[in-house]
């Protein structure tokens, strides 16, 4: 099961990134992305309410009992979830303008700055422990990032591509796009993590309850930003087989990785990342025209080195204990 989790990861790493450039790039109608977001959430809520179906051995009774019990009656419980449900959805739209924005290797390897969020926010919200080797990763991604960043010009040729749409892209938004996901991303990450350790309901639980306010807001802000063109076009204009397929893995990818995570190390982990970045990178070169360029290399090389040395495991001589503000 490693390999087959290593596999996985791998894939809905390296896919979901590659195919959702390609479909904010190609010709033709495009779809609105807000409307996807919303989408995803359904996809992911109507998966879990299947999943306690299944566990509830398809009797009707207990499972609406059970979903009156763990949501309806407990409204403070529920409640909770509305916080990391508005920092996913803002992650979610905010992707799209990144990959919108920079070329799939390059967002792929400045989305890694959500390991140094996710670090950080672990250590104010859960207080949890840091090594010195961990620190020092965490500089040295944040280094390779921006070494990636600085270029003059974001090394992708979506011009001279025939499939592609003559677009106009801004890396600094797409770079503040990817910072704020970031942010988004790991004081979402933590502070579900934080709510699954408070209390006794299952993963598939808390996703029916993160679905339910992911997809209020979501519909919230499409109906803000993009409600006259969906009133307009409808709110599937522009989707192909292809965005489907982001939108369904985007779905199932976080659920499936939650599933089988389990079953792989930190290492096997940060192995995944570094080989979704390499293999995006190679295949952005085919699809995309994305030049290699030596700074790139430099800066990816340096994120990927990395990656490999925060997932280590920790020495238990070189822990170092948070502050009593919980910052380190």
């Amino acid at each position: 099961m490693k390999y087959v989790s290593l596999a996985v990861l791998v894939i809905q790493n390296a896919s979901l990134i590659l195919v959702m450039r390609y479909t904010r790039t190609t010709k033709g109608d495009m779809y609105l992305a807000t409307t996807a977001v919303v989408a995803t959430e359904v996809i992911k809520l109507l998966t879990c309410l299947t999943v306690i179906l299944v566990q509830s051995r398809f009797h009707l009774g207990t499972f609406f009992l059970f979903l009156y019990n763990s949501i309806i009656a407990e409204p403070i419980d529920t409640l909770k979830l509305s916080i990391p449900s508005l920092a996913y959805t803002i992650q979610n739209n905010l992707l799209y303008t990144a990959v919108s924005n920079l070329s799939a290797a390059t967002f792929q390897v400045t989305y890694q700055l959500k390991i140094l969020t996710t670090a950080l926010f672990s250590v104010m919200m859960l207080r949890k422990t840091l090594s010195g080797v961990q620190w020092l990763s965490l500089v040295i991604l944040f280094v390779g990032v921006a070494i990636v960043q600085i270029q003059p010009t974001d090394p992708d040729k979506q011009h001279t591509e025939i499939h592609t749409k003559d677009i106009e892209q801004n890396p600094y938004l797409g770079l503040i796009a990817v910072i704020l996901s970031c942010l988004s991303s790991g004081f979402a990450g933590v502070y579900f993590e934080k709510i699954l350790k408070g209390t006794s309901g299952s993963i598939w639980l808390r996703n029916i309850q993160l679905g339910l306010y992911g997809t209020l807001i979501g519909t919230i802000g499409m109906c803000l930003k993009d409600g006259e063109a969906v009133q307009k076009n409808g709110f599937f204009y522009g989707y192909t087989p292809l965005v489907w397929f982001v939108v369904c893995w985007q779905a199932f990818g976080g659920l499936l990785v939650a599933v089988v995570v389990k079953y792989a190390d930190n290492i096997l982990k940060g192995f995944a990342t570094s080989a979704a970045i390499i293999i995006s990178t190679i295949c952005a070169v085919y699809l995309f025209g994305f030049q290699i360029n030596l700074q790139f290399s430099c800066g990816a090389g340096l994120v990927i080195f990395a990656v490999y040395l925060y997932s280590r495991p920790k020495s238990q001589n070189s822990v170092i204990q948070p502050g009593a503000n919980g910052t380190g």
